[in-house]
């Protein structure tokens, strides 16, 4: 078992929806694999994206244009956290919802309250549950993506680690959908420059990111001297490995 004391988890939209309908069975065992870690005695900042495809499984309308971006994320956004507080109650986990936008971590007051009010929260046993404010969506105020933002939690609130649960399940040293003798890079432990200026290639309809914003999370955290561990988010056995049991099988381990 690893001795985290605090972890930030990041899920995707990916991972939580399917055909445009929420991904049940996933989702379950997501917060079941949760509701273990914070058994151990960890505590879990969840960071998730999900209110755009919730939405979108409500209303279909063309989620590219801003506006229908944030109809679809006040839709969204709670289904979203109903969904999550039904599944947790039965681990006796209360949860709650935290919006935050990227120019809280430019305001040092704001900061400081987010900070209180998510370290208050772990206090109390509760799993504070943090998505980018998409229903003020504005390409001025956000990270776009939350892996980044995933990231700034992880350093500010004081985490241990970030775990990204993802539609890949590691970095490799080329594109496996396209390269039959791609290699799995189990761990790293600096970025160059070319990786991090690569082109966006989110895999879902609903991802805003990519392994790019990945790459630009895990640079971030090495320089802070914090490990992010890349693995996927459909099959969550290699998770369990690396936080359960300290066996990395698959997945990458960037950082320490």
């Amino acid at each position: 078992m690893t001795n985290y004391k605090r972890i930030v988890v990041k899920v995707g939209s990916s991972i939580l929806n399917q055909d445009n309908q929420i991904a049940t069975t996933k989702m379950k065992n997501l917060v079941e694999f949760i509701a273990k870690i914070k058994n151990k005695n960890i505590e879990v900042i969840l960071v998730s994206s999900g209110a755009v495809a919730f939405g979108y499984t409500k209303l279909q309308i063309d989620k590219k244009i801003t506006s229908n971006k944030q109809v679809l994320a006040s839709i969204g956004q709670p289904l979203l956290m109903t969904t999550y507080q039904k599944y947790f109650k039965s681990f006796d986990i209360l949860c709650s919802q935290f919006l935050i936008e990227a120019t809280v971590f430019d305001d040092d007051v704001r900061l400081k309250n987010a900070k209180d009010a998510i370290s208050r929260s772990l206090k109390n046993s509760i799993l504070p549950i943090i998505n980018e404010n998409d229903t003020t969506y504005t390409k001025e105020l956000v990270f776009g993506d939350n892996d980044q933002l995933a990231g700034y939690v992880t350093k500010h609130f004081k985490a241990d680690m970030l775990l990204v649960l993802s539609d890949i399940d590691g970095y490799y040293d080329k594109n496996p959908t396209t390269s039959h003798d791609a290699k799995l890079l189990k761990n790293i432990k600096k970025l160059d420059k070319t990786s991090l200026n690569d082109e966006h290639t989110p895999n879902s309809e609903f991802s805003t990111g990519g392994i790019v914003t990945k790459l630009k999370t895990a640079s971030f955290l090495i320089k802070e001297n914090i490990p992010m561990f890349l693995c996927s988010g459909f099959d969550l056995k290699d998770a369990k490995s690396y936080m359960f049991d300290s066996i990395h099988n698959k997945g990458t381990l960037f950082g320490k």
